[in-house]
């Protein structure tokens, strides 16, 4: 035992962020292990480290008791006041026992189990670290990619990015630097394992709160987000103060805020219409870039049918019908769209009741699409 024992606690105390005392019960447990396996030994022992003399003492643990039945791990009453004369019955004697040649042989037998100990202390740092990280978003460094995976690099750990969870307009290459989403951390026998995502819509949202000020603050909220990664998404947005405009506030001056989230989704559209508590006006707005007529609602099975113009119908389904069901997601209402046409015809339109009395084109300037593409 030397100096450099301290010099290496200290390290990796610094280093891996690892306590002393952790990595000290690790070495007192090895060394009581190699001295038992080297010089087959059953009793008690116990193992006295003095880091500030650089030494190591090994110590017999025995009870005392009126008649001895194991040598090994029991001491006679008389035996023991012959050492000292205040040990009681059921006392414990310490008698040391330290080999001369233990020092080399606990050195080699130990390194092992030390360094097992040690990892298994730095693997539970990391653990704690990261399972309060589920559901963040983490920049990343890609470092390699098999069949399955891609293995992205968070520092003090490999992150696992499965193939269902890389968008599918994305080329992952080494040193790229991603942000992802992480989804799930898992404790396993070789250590914490965690799953992250490129795909999954709460990667949208914690853009988003990077990027508006008003969302982190709370001042405006994202109510719900719906997302097909690589090609378009929604979010809606509430704020309860009225001078504040939560669509505004996502699109940003000149719309550099929404433009940098799409820039980081490699071009992901991006539609961001307002929340309404009121099914009518939501389902609408969720309709954006398309002017809806009316929207009739059915309470018992949260369904909607929704009239628009003849001319867009087409944009209102949206390309393969994609505007309809991201709407569809974002609300979590059932969404049929009619055309003004065919709801005349069916006698369901115009309605005394329609509630509708806004024309929803100011949400086209406010929308990432191409109405040209929906309507293709």
């Amino acid at each position: 035992m030397s100096s450099e024992l301290l010099d290496a606690l200290t390290l990796l105390e610094k280093e891996k962020g690892i306590s002393r005392d952790v990595i000290i019960d690790a070495i007192e447990a090895a060394l009581v292990s190699a001295y038992r396996r080297n010089f087959n030994q059953a009793q008690n022992v116990r193992i006295d480290l003095h880091l500030g003399k650089g030494t190591m003492r090994v110590f017999a643990r025995k009870e005392v008791v009126d008649e001895v039945f194991d040598p090994r791990l029991e001491i006679s009453v008389e035996e023991a006041q012959r050492i000292n004369p205040n040990y009681q019955l059921e006392d414990i004697v310490e008698l040391e026992v330290t080999p001369k040649d233990f020092g080399r042989i606990a050195a080699q037998t130990a390194k092992q189990v030390v360094t097992q100990r040690v990892r298994e202390a730095e693997r539970g740092i990391i653990y704690t670290e990261f399972i309060d990280r589920e559901e963040d978003i983490m920049t990343g460094i890609v470092q390699r990619q098999d069949s399955k995976f891609i293995y992205v690099s968070l520092g003090k750990i490999e992150a696992i990015l499965p193939a269902n969870e890389q968008m599918p307009n994305e080329q992952y290459r080494p040193h790229d630097r991603i942000k992802v989403f992480i989804t799930k951390v898992e404790k396993t026998t070789k250590g914490p394992q965690i799953f992250v995502s490129r795909t999954h819509p709460g990667l949208l949202k914690r853009l988003f709160e990077i990027e508006v000020p008003e969302i982190y603050d709370g001042t405006v909220e994202i109510k719900s987000v719906a997302r097909e990664a690589g090609d378009r998404s929604k979010i809606s947005v509430h704020s309860d103060n009225e001078e504040v405009d939560p669509v505004g506030s996502c699109v940003g001056p000149k719309g550099t805020r929404v433009q940098a989230v799409v820039n980081e989704l490699k071009g992901e559209k991006i539609d961001i219409v307002k929340w309404s508590a009121d099914p009518v006006v939501f389902v609408a707005n969720s309709l954006s870039p398309s002017k809806v007529l009316d929207v009739i609602v059915s309470e018992d099975d949260k369904a909607t049918t929704v009239i628009v113009p003849d001319y867009q119908l087409s944009l209102a389904i949206g390309k393969r019908g994609q505007n309809a069901r991201l709407a569809a997601k974002l609300t979590g209402w059932k969404i049929d769209i009619k055309s003004e046409t065919e709801a005349r015809e069916s006698g369901i339109y115009p309605r005394e009741e329609t509630l509708l009395n806004y024309d929803n084109d100011d949400f086209e300037d406010e929308s990432e699409f191409d109405m040209q593409d929906d309507m293709d």
